[in-house]
C-alpha cells in the first residue's frame, strides 16, 4: 500500500491545486474494451465499439471535462501483427499516438488470461521510456473476485519479467460503471500542468463527417460481424441543409457510400428487398441525429471497392 503523507500549509488560504491537462491512450489488443471504457469516462458515445477486431479505425479523441483538469482520451486502432497493409498503417498510427502522449493506459480484460497478443504489445510498450503506463483490467463484470485476484498478479509478474514499472493497476467495468471515475482520478496527476486545450462542451474533435461514418459503419456490421468482419469502410460524400426549409424545421441532407471488397457481399448488406440496409439506416440516422441536433434524410448506397485493405490508392480515397 502506499504511504500517505500530510501537508500543512502556513498561509491561511490553502492553495489551489494547478490545472492540469494532456492526452491519455488506451492501448490493448482488439476487443480489450478500449472504446468502450473511452465512452464511459467521457459520458457520451464518442468511439465505435463492436465486438470484433479493428472497427475503431480512427484515433478519436474523448474529452473528459473536470473544474481541475482536462483528461483528453486517443483511442487507437489494436495493435496486432499486420496482414495487410491496412493492418501495417493501423499499426503505425498506435506506435506514432503512444510517443506523443502523457499517459498510456493498457487494457487487459479480466476474463481473459493474458495471451501471446497481449505479451507482443506488453513487449513493444516495455520500450516507450517517457510516457507512465496504467495496466487497466477491462470487463471486471465477468469475472468473480478470485478470478480477478488471479489476473491483477498475472499482469502485475509480467511487468516485472518485460522490465515495465507500472505506474498504477486498476480494475474497471465500463458497462456497469465500477472505478471508471477512479480511473480519471488516477491517470489526471501524470499529466503537465497547464491550461484546457479544448473549450468546455467539446467531447471529441473529429470531424463530424468521420463519426457519422463510423455510426454507420458500425451499424452496417450489427448482425453480419462472421461474415464480414472488417471489409466494410462508409465515406460520407456530402452533408447539405436542404433548401426551401423554414427556418424552424430544418433538414439536413447526408449521402453516404458502404464500401465492401466484393460484389457477393453486396446482399449481405442489402438484405432481402433492402431490409437490412433500411434497418442500418434507421438505426444510424437516429444516433446522427442526437449527435448533431437536426432531422436528418440519410441515403446510403452499397459499392464494391475490389481489395480496398490491400490497395494503397483505394486505402487513401477511403481515407486510411
Amino acid at each position: 500500500m502506499n504511504a500517505m503523507s500530510v501537508r500543512t500549509q502556513s498561509s491561511e488560504q490553502p492553495a489551489e491545486a494547478a490545472h492540469r491537462a494532456g492526452f491519455a491512450c488506451f492501448v490493448g489488443r482488439p476487443n480489450a474494451g478500449k472504446s468502450t471504457l473511452t465512452n464511459a469516462l467521457v459520458g457520451q458515445k464518442v468511439a465505435i465499439t463492436a465486438n470484433q477486431p479493428q472497427t475503431t479505425r480512427h484515433t478519436v479523441r474523448g474529452i473528459v471535462h473536470r473544474p481541475d483538469a482536462q483528461l483528453i482520451l486517443v483511442d487507437t486502432p489494436g495493435l496486432h501483427k499486420p496482414r495487410t497493409l491496412l493492418g501495417e498503417r493501423l499499426n503505425d498510427v498506435v506506435r506514432t499516438t503512444w510517443a506523443e502522449v502523457d499517459v498510456i493506459g493498457f487494457c487487459l480484460p479480466a476474463n481473459e488470461k493474458i495471451g501471446p497478443g497481449d505479451r507482443f504489445i506488453a513487449k513493444e510498450l516495455a520500450g516507450i521510456r517517457k510516457s507512465p503506463k496504467v495496466a487497466i483490467v477491462t470487463k471486471t463484470d465477468l469475472v468473480d473476485s478470485k478470478t480477478l485476484a488471479e489476473q491483477l498478479i498475472a499482469i502485475d509478474q509480467m511487468g516485472k519479467e518485460l522490465g515495465i514499472e507500472w505506474a498504477q493497476i486498476v480494475p474497471v467495468s465500463a458497462t456497469a460503471n465500477k472505478q471508471v471515475d477512479l480511473l480519471a482520478d488516477l491517470l489526471i496527476p501524470m499529466l503537465p500542468e497547464g491550461p484546457a486545450l479544448y473549450p468546455e462542451g467539446d467531447l471529441t474533435d473529429e470531424p463530424e463527417q468521420i463519426m457519422i461514418a463510423e455510426f454507420i459503419r458500425e451499424a452496417a456490421l450489427e448482425g453480419v460481424r462472421d461474415e464480414l468482419p472488417h471489409s466494410i469502410a462508409v465515406v460520407v460524400e456530402e452533408m447539405l441543409p436542404r433548401e426551401d426549409r423554414p427556418a424552424d424545421k430544418p433538414l439536413l441532407d447526408i449521402h453516404a457510400n458502404v464500401y465492401i471488397e466484393r460484389p457477393s457481399q453486396k446482399g449481405i448488406i442489402i438484405g432481402p428487398k433492402g431490409k437490412r440496409l433500411k434497418e442500418v439506416g434507421i438505426k444510424s440516422r437516429r444516433q446522427i441525429e442526437a449527435l448533431l441536433g437536426t432531422p436528418v434524410f440519410l441515403d446510403l448506397h452499397v459499392k464494391v471497392a475490389k481489395d480496398w485493405q490491400r490497395d494503397p490508392k483505394q486505402l487513401r480515397r477511403l481515407g486510411f
